[in-house]
C-alpha cells in the first residue's frame, strides 16, 4: 500500500463499500531491526485514507495493536483509561495510524471502526511469533528461550474467536478503539512448559537476559466487547494448542 500508483489503480477500477487494514511490518525482532521501514508503514494509512475519501469507501477497519499499551499501568487493560506509552517504532506507528483515522473521519467523514489486537496464534503462523515459535522448536526437540525469568505475561487469543469478534465487528457501526483478545493471562514460562507437555518433547526451557522494552503484563479487558458485540474467545488454551500442533507437527 506505500505503492499508491498501484493500489490507486485498484481502487479506481472497483467499487469498494469498506476496507480492512491488516498490512504492517510485524515481529518484535524484525521491527526493532528496521525501525525506518515500520515507520514506512504511515505511508500506507494515508495512502489508503486518501483513496478511501476520494472513491465512496464508507468505513475504514483499522488493526491496531496492544503494544500501544507499552508498560501498562493498569490492569486488565483498558481502551479509554490505560495510557498508551510504548515508544517503540511499531507501537509508535499504530497510534500516529489511529490519529490519521480520527482526523480523516473529522474533517472528510470517513467511518472507522479501529481493534486492538493482542496475540493470536494457531495454524499457519510465522515463526516469528511466541507460540509458533515455540511449537516449532518443541517439534525438534530444540531448546526452547525465554527471556528473562519467564514471568512476564501475555494473553493469547485462538484465530478462529479472533476473526469471529472481527466478523462482529464489521456487522456494526462500533468506533472504538476495541480490545479483541482473550483476558486469559499466562505467564511465557507456563506457555513453553505447556507446549512442551502438549508435543511430549524433549525441549529444554533456556533462559536469556530479557530486553529492556519487553513488557512484563498483558492483559486485554475485553468488556466493550462483549458489551457491543456480544463477543468473548471460548476456545481453551488446550483446544487452540491441540489444533494447532497437529498444523505444525504436519509441516515439520
Amino acid at each position: 500500500v506505500n505503492d499508491f500508483d498501484d493500489i490507486s489503480s485498484v481502487f479506481h477500477a472497483n467499487a469498494f463499500n469498506c476496507v480492512f487494514h491488516y498490512a504492517a511490518l510485524v515481529g518484535v525482532k524484525r521491527t526493532l531491526a528496521n525501525p525506518v521501514m515500520v515507520l514506512n508503514d504511515i505511508t500506507g494509512i494515508r495512502n489508503i485514507l486518501n483513496l478511501s475519501k476520494n472513491t465512496g469507501v464508507k468505513r475504514i477497519y483499522f488493526s491496531s495493536s496492544s503494544e500501544v499499551y507499552g508498560e501498562p499501568v493498569e490492569f486488565p487493560q483498558n481502551e479509554h483509561t490505560t495510557p498508551l506509552n510504548s515508544r517503540l517504532p511499531y507501537a509508535i506507528v499504530k497510534n500516529v495510524c489511529e490519529a490519521y483515522i480520527r482526523s480523516y473521519h473529522k474533517e472528510f467523514g470517513l467511518d472507522y471502526t479501529i481493534f486492538r489486537f493482542f496475540n493470536t496464534y494457531g495454524p499457519k503462523q510465522s515463526t516469528d511469533f511466541v507460540m509458533s515459535r515455540f511449537l516449532s522448536a518443541a517439534l525438534k526437540n530444540k531448546d526452547i528461550t525465554v527471556y528473562g525469568d519467564g514471568t512476564q505475561t501475555r494473553s493469547f487469543c485462538y484465530i478462529s474467536d479472533m476473526v469471529e469478534g472481527l466478523h462482529r465487528l464489521m456487522n456494526s457501526d462500533t468506533i472504538g478503539p476495541v480490545n479483541v483478545g482473550n483476558p486469559q493471562e499466562l505467564t511465557i514460562r507456563e506457555i513453553a512448559k505447556h507446549i512442551i507437555r502438549f508435543t511430549n518433547s524433549r525441549s529444554q526451557i533456556i533462559f536469556k537476559e530479557r530486553p529492556a522494552d519487553d513488557p512484563h503484563r498483558r492483559k486485554p479487558d475485553i468488556s466493550l466487547a462483549e458489551e457491543v458485540l456480544q463477543w468473548r474467545p471460548h476456545v481453551s488454551l488446550e483446544e487452540g494448542l491441540e489444533k494447532t500442533v497437529a498444523y505444525f507437527r504436519n509441516i515439520t
